[in-house]
C-alpha cells in the first residue's frame, strides 16, 4: 500500500479559519452520527472518519463525503475543499493506514486505507463521477473577440 501524492497540487486555500472549520466539523460529525449520514444535506453520503495523527499520535475525527466502491467499500476524495494542500486526514492515513475507523449508517467500522493509483484510480474516479450525476460542472471556453464583434 502506497501513499505517494505530493503535499498538494493547486487551489487557493480554505475559505474559513482553522478554528471555525474545527467547530463546523464537530457540528457536522454530530449530525452525521444522529442521522447515519445517508443523503446528508439532501444530496451526498457522508461518514465520520477517525484517524491517528501522523505526528501527534492522537485521534482526529472529521466528516467526509463518501462514494460506493467495489465490494461494499467506501471511496473518499482527499480534495480538502479545493485547498492547495491535501487534508490533514490524508497525511494521517498515510502514516497509519491500519489505524483508521469510520462511523457510517450508525455503525463503527475499522478499516484499512489504501490510496488508489493508475487504472484502479481511474475506474474509481469514473464511479465517483457517475454517483453524482446531478451536478455537471460546466466547462466554459473564453475566446478573444474579434475587433468587429467587440
Amino acid at each position: 500500500m502506497s501513499f505517494s501524492t505530493s503535499s498538494g497540487t493547486r487551489g487557493k486555500g480554505m475559505p474559513l479559519p482553522a478554528p471555525v472549520m474545527r467547530l463546523v466539523n464537530r457540528l457536522v460529525a454530530r449530525r452525521l452520527r444522529a442521522t447515519g449520514g445517508r443523503g446528508f444535506a439532501g444530496r451526498m453520503n457522508a461518514l465520520v472518519l477517525t484517524t491517528v495523527g501522523a505526528r501527534s499520535g492522537e485521534e482526529r475525527t472529521v466528516p467526509v463525503a463518501w462514494f460506493p466502491g467495489d465490494d461494499g467499500t467506501w471511496l473518499v476524495v482527499a480534495s480538502a475543499g479545493g485547498d492547495a494542500r491535501n487534508p490533514a486526514w490524508f497525511h494521517n492515513i498515510a502514516a497509519h493506514p491500519d489505524r483508521v475507523r469510520i462511523e457510517v449508517d450508525r455503525q463503527h467500522v475499522g478499516v484499512t486505507a489504501e490510496q488508489l493509483h493508475g487504472e484502479e484510480r481511474a475506474q474509481a474516479w469514473a464511479g465517483i463521477v457517475a454517483a453524482a450525476p446531478d451536478r455537471e460542472i460546466p466547462v466554459v471556453r473564453l475566446a478573444p473577440r474579434t475587433r468587429s464583434a467587440a
